[in-house]
C-alpha cells in the first residue's frame, strides 16, 4: 500500500558532509519517499575545533549543506547544532581542561543564538562521554551538559542527547536533570535509542529510535512522542554507517503495507514533531522522484 496521502516521512537524526555523499544521499532519501531531515552538525575536519570561530565555520557548513539539500534534492532540512560532547575531551588534551570547558560553553551559547535566530531548531548532540574519563574531565563534561540544558531552556528549544543506551534509571536521570534546569522533559530527546521501554519507564523523555526493522515493529504502536532515525554518518571510510539514509522511508513503506500501519506513522512523523519541536510539517511540493 502507498503511504497515506500528505504524510511527511522524517529521519529525525542524520549527518551529512560535503566530503561524503552530501546532497546525493539526500536525493536517495527523497527517491525512497523521504521528505524531511533533521541534520545534526559534525566536525568536518579531522581536528576538533579549538576556537569559537572554528565552531562558527562548522555551523555554517551545516547551514550551507542544508540549503543545498533543499534546493537540489527537494527535501526539507532542519539543522541541529552544538559542539559534540567528545570535543571537550579532545580539546582538553591540547588547550587544557579549563579553556576547553570555556570554549565548549561558548560554542553552546553560539548554537543557542542560532536557534533563537531561527537558523537551527534544536541543540544537539549534547551529553556526556560514554566511556571512562578522568574524574576532572567527567566533572567538566557534566557542567558542559548542564550548560547545554540551560541554553536549551533559554532558547526555548529541544535538546538532543548523545549517550549510552538507557534503561529506566537512565531516563529518570535525564528527567531529573531536565527538572533541575527547567527544560520540559518531553523536549529532552534521547538520540540513538536502541531498545524500547514502556512509556511509564521513560519518565516523559522522548526517544529517537534507530530504525532497525525489528525495533520499528516493536515501537510502532507506541502512543508517543517518539521519532525514527538512521544516524547516517556519511563517512566515505564507512559507507552506509550507521544506517543508510533511505532506511526510514523504506521502513515507513513496509509499515504502510500492514493493516492500519500507515495511520500509525502520523505519530513519529507529525504528532511527535509538533509536540516536541512545535513544527507543523507539510510535505514539500514535488513531482515524481
Amino acid at each position: 500500500m502507498p503511504l497515506p496521502h500528505g504524510l511527511p516521512v522524517v529521519d529525525h537524526h542524520c549527518h551529512l558532509s560535503p566530503a561524503g555523499e552530501g546532497v546525493a544521499a539526500a536525493k536517495r532519501f527523497r527517491r525512497a519517499g523521504g521528505t524531511h531531515l533533521f541534520l545534526a552538525t559534525q566536525n568536518y575536519t579531522r581536528v576538533v575545533p579549538r576556537t569559537l570561530d572554528e565552531y562558527e565555520r562548522q555551523f555554517g557548513v551545516t547551514e550551507s549543506l542544508a540549503r543545498s539539500i533543499v534546493s537540489e534534492a527537494d527535501v526539507v532540512v532542519y539543522p541541529v547544532l552544538a559542539p559534540y560532547p567528545v570535543d571537550l575531551v579532545e580539546a582538553a588534551k591540547v588547550i587544557g581542561l579549563g579553556p576547553a570547558l570555556e570554549l565548549h560553553r561558548a560554542a553552546l551559547d553560539l548554537a543557542g543564538k542560532w536557534v533563537r535566530d531561527r537558523r537551527a531548531v534544536a541543540l544537539g548532540e549534547v551529553g556526556r562521554p560514554h566511556f571512562a574519563v578522568p574524574p576532572d574531565v567527567g566533572a567538566a563534561a557534566e557542567e558542559a551538559f548542564r550548560h547545554a540544558l540551560r541554553v536549551a531552556r533559554e532558547s526555548d528549544c529541544p535538546v538532543v542527547v548523545h549517550s549510552e543506551d538507557l534503561d529506566a534509571s537512565g531516563y529518570r536521570e535525564l528527567a531529573r536533570l531536565a527538572d533541575d534546569v527547567g527544560v520540559p522533559r518531553h523536549r529532552v530527546v534521547k538520540h540513538y535509542a536502541r531498545s524500547r521501554l514502556a512509556t511509564s519507564e521513560r519518565s516523559a523523555v522522548t526517544p529517537s529510535y534507530l530504525a532497525r526493522r525489528e525495533l520499528v515493529r516493536d515501537v510502532i504502536h507506541d502512543p508517543g512522542p517518539w521519532f525514527l532515525e538512521t544516524d547516517f554518518l556519511d563517512d566515505p571510510a564507512r559507507p552506509g554507517a550507521v544506517m543508510d539514509l533511505a532506511t526510514v522511508p523504506r521502513r515507513a513503506t513496509a509499515i504502510a503495507d500492514t493493516d492500519g500501519g500507515g495511520e500509525l506513522l502520523w505519530v513519529p512523523f507529525v504528532e511527535s514533531v509538533e509536540r516536541v519541536y512545535g513544527l507543523r510539517l507539510q510535505p514539500p511540493a514535488r513531482g515524481p522522484p
